[in-house]
């Protein structure tokens, strides 16, 4: 499966929905999706409509095809949105697995945690790699709380204790 790394700010589960209810049906261009998302949604700019058309796209939401991209018809539930957050979204099962074994973590020690993850490519490619994966790091964070992966008490991150972890 591939795993995307684009995560944007995390909303709640309606904000996800209107992104995703915003996609057309039949199959559009790139652009298209992000004019609609942004039309649609409160979502500012066509760069964030992009990030949220892949964001939707690795939570299986939508689905690209030789004609652009759609919304898929299915409505997950919040744990299938929370398996496919960990399953699509890359280093969200690797940030999982460390807050399930040394949480709670603040936002700074759960980068800390996963920055040996990162891959080469992505730290030559940006001066200010750290930076960007710090907010990516924060951003699955609040998807996490979102879906009901972890829970936040002051500012640190710990995998919810009905989860047996």
């Amino acid at each position: 499966m591939v795993r995307y790394k684009v995560v944007p700010p995390a909303r709640d589960r309606e904000a996800l929905v209107a992104v995703r209810d915003a996609l057309p049906l039949v199959p559009g261009s790139v652009e298209d999706c992000c004019s609609r998302i942004r039309d649609q949604t409160d979502v500012p700019s066509r760069d964030a409509a992009r990030e949220w058309l892949t964001f939707c796209q690795a939570l299986g939401l939508a689905a690209e095809t030789d004609r652009g991209f759609h919304r898929v018809r299915e409505d997950p539930d919040a744990d299938e949105l929370a398996d496919r957050l960990l399953d699509g979204v890359f280093p969200a099962r690797e940030l999982h697995a460390v807050l399930a074994a040394e949480g709670p973590l603040d936002a700074d020690e759960a980068f800390v945690a996963v920055r040996d993850a990162v891959p080469r490519w992505e730290r030559s490619r940006s001066p200010d790699w750290e930076d960007d994966w710090r907010e990516r790091t924060g951003h699955l964070l609040g998807w996490f709380v979102a879906f009901g992966l972890v829970e936040r008490e002051g500012d640190g991150y710990h995998v919810r204790a009905e989860d047996g972890q």
